[in-house]
């Protein structure tokens, strides 16, 4: 038999022409407009639908879970298409211009009277949205959910990709591109939840929606104005491939018996031109290991490389896809989790409405919506005092560079997040009950009587999210980034979207579930449409049940979980045995 083909080693590529700091404007730019711009349009979203579009309560928290859902479920797709076929360039611009339509059709379902269905009557008689006017919402949710799964797992990297990695200058640039993506995203937290929120709520749907839509309008602008000096990394391949591959293999070779000896008997071998690390023999999940078997029929090239890498598999691809499956268990923790976050974007909305929300003692009532800017302002303080107070204090205390473990730091934030349901469960027994037995301040349109409860009772909770989410959300960035291997952490970002995607559907047929099983009073239940007819301090404190059996799972996941570590034979190297590549060239 001959020998097979000697593959020619990659020729050396042309260093690109890093722009850096100059390709920053047009990035950030882009970056700030288009937060503006979609948070501006989705931080609002269920009082729009429940007032413009005459929805019921829970109609319209079903329709924004499964509209967050879908969104965030997206950017599994929009990673793949990314890495495999378009690029980060041409995905980000194509999804810009989609997110830019989506808006524009959204904004003319307030704008023209024939778009949305007449305001609800004097006596709470409402018409509900004709087959057409839902049409046209819908189409505006489809641009908005392919321009989401687009820019959501590309926008951070895009940026980064501008900055030569190999440089002290460069990754001084990607750090300090990092501390402003983020301090855009603060900032359009802070002026989509005050002034957009507050011109859509009290002055014009039309102009609320509007700008937004002139803001992505601007975005788009940015972005493709800065064409001719942006780095554009061309696309390598999909690694899901290689996972595939993998446990293709594994399941063909499921019947094979492992050595006695695997490390020094299977198929070892690392691809130069690869950017993952080196990761040693382990014996989790000993039948993906299967795949490494060298068998008579198996073929290896020149180079050391699998001449059909359907058939073989090397140890380095195995451990590749066991750092994956290890950080399933505790992303299906995270799934659970998000479910508390979920509720402040629509239940707590709900909460705000049927509260005091004067600012002071003057007429001037606070946007239900806005009261989430407590949760960002809440982690924004928290993330500086913990990085460089606690962190400093607990990396004495236990000899870790990061104060305490990834791990400890996603239990700590899931312990916080069922603290608070059980305190969002408090205040909403409180206001029903002031609601009940004190004056009121009026009714709010087709729900109810607004309890004299100050709205800033509200504030505690939503202190406590954001502090649970500074631990368990980016501590699971963190571990995600980390632990998946590097030519996959477009897909790690993706990994934590779909996280909140299964969670905003788990959410959703929680709610619809509560609602039909559960019952208050003669016709009632606990999500009623008016909270005081409702018990929704029940539905809280059934999620904090629930958040409290993640806990004792995600303990278990914990002591389960290895983290990953990098090969240190040698010079790090995992090299093949030469013996074993000229036996099977003999075959």
């Amino acid at each position: 038999m001959e020998n097979p083909e000697k593959i020619e080693a990659p020729k050396t590529k042309k260093e690109p022409n890093y722009r850096g700091v100059r390709a920053m404007p047009f990035v950030i730019g882009n970056e700030t407009f288009e937060k503006l711009g979609t948070i501006g349009t989705s931080s609002n979203l269920l009082v729009y639908l429940t007032t413009v579009f005459n929805m019921k309560s829970i109609t319209a928290t079903n329709v924004i879970n499964i509209f967050n859902g879908t969104c965030n479920f997206g950017t599994l797709l929009g990673a793949f298409l990314s890495d495999t076929y378009l690029g980060r360039y041409k995905t980000l611009g194509l999804a810009s211009i989609s997110s830019f339509l989506g808006m524009l059709v959204l904004t003319m379902t307030a704008t023209f009277p024939s778009l949305h269905p007449p305001k609800c009557g004097s006596g709470g008689a409402c018409v509900e949205a004709s087959m057409g006017q839902m049409a046209f919402l819908l189409t505006a949710f489809v641009f908005l959910v392919i321009g989401a799964s687009g820019i959501r797992p590309c926008n951070l990297a895009f940026g980064a990709d501008q900055f030569n990695p190999n440089t002290e200058s460069g990754k001084q640039g990607i750090n300090s591109f990092f501390n402003w993506y983020y301090f855009t995203f603060t900032f359009a937290m802070m002026v989509s939840l005050t002034v957009i929120v507050y011109v859509q709520a009290s002055i014009s749907w039309a102009i609320g929606l509007a700008i937004p839509a002139f803001l992505m309008f601007l975005s788009c602008a940015f972005f493709f104005v800065g064409t001719r000096i942006y780095v554009m990394i061309l696309p390598l391949g999909s690694p899901i491939t290689s996972v595939v591959q993998t446990l293709v293999v594994a399941f063909k070779k499921r019947k094979l018996q492992l050595p006695s000896q695997p490390l020094n008997s299977l198929f070892v071998y690392h691809n130069p031109d690869s950017i993952n690390s080196r990761l040693p023999y382990t014996e989790q999940f000993r039948w993906l290991n299967k795949a490494a078997i060298i068998t008579e029929n198996d073929k290896i090239n020149e180079d050391g490389s699998a001449a059909d890498p359907w058939n073989l598999c090397s140890v380095q691809q195995v451990e590749e896809i066991k750092c994956v499956i290890r950080v399933v268990p505790i992303w299906v923790s995270g799934m659970l989790y998000y479910v508390v976050l979920v509720q402040t974007q629509t239940y707590l909305v709900f909460q705000a409405l049927q509260t005091d929300r004067r600012l002071g003692r003057g007429s001037f009532k606070i946007p239900a919506a806005t009261y989430n800017i407590f949760t960002m302002i809440s982690l924004t303080i928290w993330i500086p005092v913990w990085d460089r107070l606690l962190v400093p204090l607990l990396r004495r205390l236990t000899g870790k560079q990061e104060g305490i473990t990834m791990l400890q730091r996603i239990g700590f934030g899931i312990f916080l997040a069922a603290l608070t349901m059980l305190l969002s469960g408090a205040v909403e027994a409180h206001r029903r009950t002031v609601a009940l037995t004190r004056p009121t301040l009026g009714v709010e349109a087709r729900r109810g009587a607004v309890s004299a409860m100050s709205g800033y009772w509200l504030t505690p909770q939503l202190a406590l999210t954001g502090v649970s989410e500074a631990f368990a959300v980016i501590g699971q960035i963190e571990l995600f980034y980390k632990q998946f291997p590097e030519n996959m952490r477009s897909f790690a970002g993706s990994f934590l979207f779909c996280g909140f995607a299964i969670s905003s559907y788990f959410t959703s047929f929680l709610v619809s579930l509560v609602h039909n099983t559960t019952r208050v009073g003669a016709s009632g239940n606990w999500l009623a449409e008016d909270l005081n007819e409702g018990r929704l301090d029940y539905f809280y404190y059934l999620v904090a049940g629930l958040e409290f059996l993640n806990l004792v799972y995600f303990l278990v996941c914990a002591k389960w979980y290895r983290y990953k570590t990098s090969d240190d034979t040698s010079d790090g190297k995992m090299e093949v045995p030469m013996e074993k590549i000229d036996a099977q060239k003999s075959v």
